[in-house]
C-alpha cells in the first residue's frame, strides 16, 4: 500500500486553507508546503499507513493525513510527546483515587 501513495506522489496538492493550517500546526516557515510533505513522505524512515479514506505519513516528529482517493494534503501535526509516569506519581495517583 505504501507503493500506491508514492507512486502518486505527484498528485499531491493543498488548498491555501490547508498550506495556512499545516504552516500553524507544525510551525514551518517555508511557504511551498506540499514539497515539504513530499519530500517528508519519501523519506526512508518515513512510514505510511492508509486507515479508511486518508493515508496518515508518519515522520520522527510529525503525522501528514492525505485524502486518498484526491492526493489532497487535509493536515499535519506534531506528534505528542508520551511521558513516562514515574511509580511515585502512581503511588500519589492511586492515593488520591482512595480519598475520593
Amino acid at each position: 500500500m505504501k507503493n500506491e501513495l508514492l507512486q502518486n506522489i505527484n498528485k499531491l496538492h493543498t488548498t491555501k486553507l490547508g498550506v495556512t493550517r499545516i504552516q500553524k500546526n507544525l510551525s514551518l516557515d517555508t511557504e511551498d508546503v506540499v514539497a515539504w510533505c513530499k519530500e517528508k513522505a519519501l523519506l526512508t524512515e518515513s512510514s505510511i499507513e492508509r486507515s479508511g479514506k486518508n493515508w496518515y505519513i508518519a515522520t520522527k516528529d510529525c503525522i501528514i493525513t492525505v485524502n486518498a482517493h484526491s492526493y489532497t494534503i487535509i493536515t499535519a501535526h506534531k506528534k505528542r510527546k508520551i511521558l513516562k509516569t514515574s511509580n511515585i506519581d502512581k503511588l500519589h495517583l492511586s492515593k488520591r483515587k482512595d480519598r475520593i
